[in-house]
């Protein structure tokens, strides 16, 4: 009897394939039909709206930092397939809060174009497979199954397929045949397995192809991207060649190998591009900013192992909690080290670092251990009875609620994050309009009574020279003046 009922049970499993592909097919067929895109070949464009800076908010219960697109155009070929993005885009807050390359002196023209090949990040394909009509061509690709789900009491035709990422990208289709939201996951160094959705609303015709008006893309809980389509051009001629002497599909780009300078007696720089300090005291190595990613951060603990050797890395001191400044924090946790952060940061920081990281596991998630924190407010003091370290916390900043800085009295060394990025050239002019971080660090300073020489800036310059004091002085037309 049991038996009968297995082979039952498998016959019935068989015999239901073909129904769900079948009705999966029914489905893409409906969509495609009622949306035009049987006989898409390429799609153009155009909107206004806002872009925003995902990783950059002012505190870590703030949405990201917004900028204003005057004109946005973006062309799709899905037969190479490749995308091409021309946009034109201005500061969109102010006073300016966050980072994000803030403040935006101007209009700043922005291109990308991403044409796919067998390199192409599946995040950078899924700049065309999210759109409506790409995602209804992929889920035909991919063989894609269905569903049906109520979402806030509206019934949805729910397709799903695996993305060349393992994660599932799921499309909505409402009643109408229209693709209403796109999800799926990509991976982010601090955020690990990160949802990114895209809803389209307000669909018009466009020439027999029904196109969303209102297009809104989300990650990391907060919009990246909301626009007004304006106008939209189906089969348009859409040529797109990569720029010249570059490919268009992109890759990963390798970490490079990291140098130092010793600064001080126990006082090293580790470069390039974004920097750490590492310091020997007594019994342990204190390391200032675990910036980037695993990779990044890797480089900076072995270095600073090899430079101050049979020492544990005990702290790692972290200037703020924007992306490009804790993507590395987690190698740190994995290290043993305890983050030195600003109390704000600690329930956001337990909160993440406990999210999965499955479509790229890292060496957190490999070593499983639980991050332990230190905290401060206004100031804290590491010291030896050798070395002294002091941490500020910037008052009246624009760029970060939390923003530290490292002050070694007797080194007269400051690190900063972001308050002051020097110019590519060491005795650039005074800027027409003085950059209002600039003047706040230069402010706190003053405030504080440091008697700084060196600064040292996370986003070094790329000569690698010494960076005096006297050029902050000079970005904010102080030049010959002191402290």
């Amino acid at each position: 009897m049991i038996r009968k009922c297995l082979v039952a049970g498998v016959l019935v499993t068989l015999l239901s394939w073909p129904a769900l592909a079948q009705d999966a097919k029914t489905v893409i067929s409906n969509a495609s039909r009622a949306m035009g895109a049987n006989n898409l070949k390429t799609i153009e464009y155009s909107a206004i709206g806002a872009d925003f800076a995902i990783g950059q908010a002012m505190n870590p219960s703030a949405g990201w930092p917004k900028f204003i697109d005057k004109t946005y155009t973006r062309a799709i070929n899905f037969e190479t397939p490749a995308s091409q993005v021309n946009r034109v885009r201005v500061q969109g807050e102010y006073p300016q809060y966050g980072g994000g390359g803030q403040p935006l002196i101007g209009e700043q023209t922005q291109n990308q174009i991403i044409i796919v090949n067998s390199n192409t990040p599946w995040v950078q394909q899924l700049e065309i497979w999210m759109t409506p009509h790409g995602f209804l061509k992929a889920a035909t690709a991919n063989n894609a199954t269905v569903k049906s789900q109520t979402v806030g009491g509206k019934k949805y035709s729910v397709l799903t397929f695996m993305g060349q990422n393992k994660a599932q990208v799921n499309g909505y289709i409402n009643d109408q045949n229209m693709v209403e939201k796109v999800e799926t996951w990509i991976d982010n160094n601090v955020l690990g397995d990160m949802l990114f959705d895209a809803v389209y609303t307000e669909y018009k015709d466009f020439g027999g192809v029904k196109f969303p008006t209102r297009i809104v893309q989300r990650q990391g809980g907060y919009p990246i991207l909301d626009l007004a389509v304006i106008d939209v051009k189906p089969n348009a001629p859409a040529n797109i060649q990569p720029p010249q002497g570059q490919g268009g599909g992109g890759g990963g780009a390798q970490a490079a190998a990291a140098t130092s300078q010793k600064l001080a007696d126990g006082v090293y720089l580790i470069l390039p591009a974004y920097a750490a300090l590492a310091v020997d005291f007594k019994d342990y190595i204190v390391v200032i900013e675990g910036p980037q990613n695993d990779a990044r951060a890797n480089a900076i603990i072995a270095e600073a192992k090899r430079l101050i050797p049979n020492k544990p890395i005990k702290y790692v001191v972290n200037t703020h909690h924007h992306f490009d400044h804790a993507g590395g924090l987690r190698a740190f946790v994995a290290e043993g080290a305890t983050i030195i952060t600003h109390e704000m940061n600690k329930p956001y920081y337990e909160r993440i670092f406990s999210a999965p990281h499955t479509l790229t596991p890292d060496k957190l998630s490999e070593a499983k251990k639980k991050p332990t924190f230190e905290t401060m407010t206004d100031k804290k003091v590491l010291t030896d009875g050798n070395h002294v370290i002091e941490l500020h916390r910037l008052q009246g900043n624009y760029h970060n609620d939390g923003l530290i800085v490292a002050y070694l009295p007797k080194e007269k060394i400051l690190l900063e994050a972001d308050s002051f990025n020097p110019p590519a050239q060491p005795n650039a002019p005074t800027p027409a309009v003085l950059n209002l971080n600039n003047l706040n660090l230069l402010d706190n300073i003053q405030r504080l009574k440091l008697d700084v020489e060196t600064i040292i800036p996370v986003h070094y310059p790329a000569d690698s020279r010494k960076v005096t004091m006297a050029e902050l002085l000079r970005a904010v037309g102080r030049a010959g003046s002191s402290n």
